[in-house]
């Protein structure tokens, strides 16, 4: 199984970007729905009340969706993004002994740390002179060196206060808003963070024919 560690796309991502975003937000949709209407779930499928209360039966749903997902996307992009991938497997772990154990902290843990765990990445990366971010997110561009160092700083950061973010939500709110918060509120920052960060994409962008005139 390999992962796909190009910092540019392949040409099953570009004729496929829909499906890329229904891949990476349709186990959280099914998250969220199944916690919301865990209930209503189990009285339809009696089988899932082995795995335990709403967010436990959500938990198993998006562990399947979610695993799901990567098969889906090795066979038709023919890669695992590694981002994906990487917390794909977390989920997995995690997701099986908040199960086992009837413990939900550890799913709720999850995304702390998935984010913590980019965050250190790349942030250690640069403390090696290496700039990991093109291999985490597959990017649709190129940058000079400059350009990477410092979007790699700002992502770092970023997955870092993502990571804290959901330790906050989690210890001081209840299931309902941390599930909430996870679909409806980590996805819009992410969003903002990432159009905020256009400027710098623009004004460090190469342009591979004019780069390979030179």
């Amino acid at each position: 199984m390999t992962t796909e560690s190009d910092i540019t796309p392949t040409a099953a991502d570009r004729h496929h970007p829909l499906l890329k975003l229904a891949l990476e937000l349709g186990p959280l949709l099914i998250f969220f729905f199944a916690n919301l209407r865990g209930q209503w779930l189990v009285e339809r499928f009696p089988a899932l009340s082995e795995l335990g209360g709403p967010l436990f039966v959500a938990t198993g749903l998006f562990m399947a969706a979610t695993v799901t997902s990567l098969i889906v996307s090795k066979i038709v992009l023919g890669h695992l993004p590694i981002m994906p991938f990487v917390s794909g497997i977390v989920v997995v772990i995690f997701g099986s002994l908040s199960i086992w154990l009837q413990n939900d902290t550890f799913i709720k843990m999850k995304p702390t740390i998935v984010n913590a765990l980019f965050g250190v990445a790349l942030l250690g990366g640069l403390a090696f002179g290496r700039s990991l971010l093109g291999y985490v997110f597959n990017a649709a561009f190129q940058l000079d060196a400059e350009g990477w160092r410092k979007l790699t700083i700002r992502w770092g950061i970023f997955f870092l206060f993502l990571a804290v973010l959901n330790e906050v939500v989690w210890r001081n709110f209840s299931d309902d808003t941390w599930v909430a918060f996870k679909v409806w509120g980590t996805m819009p920052i992410t969003i903002i963070f990432t159009l905020a960060q256009m400027p710098l994409v623009l004004k460090h962008s190469l342009n591979p024919e004019t780069d390979g005139e030179k």
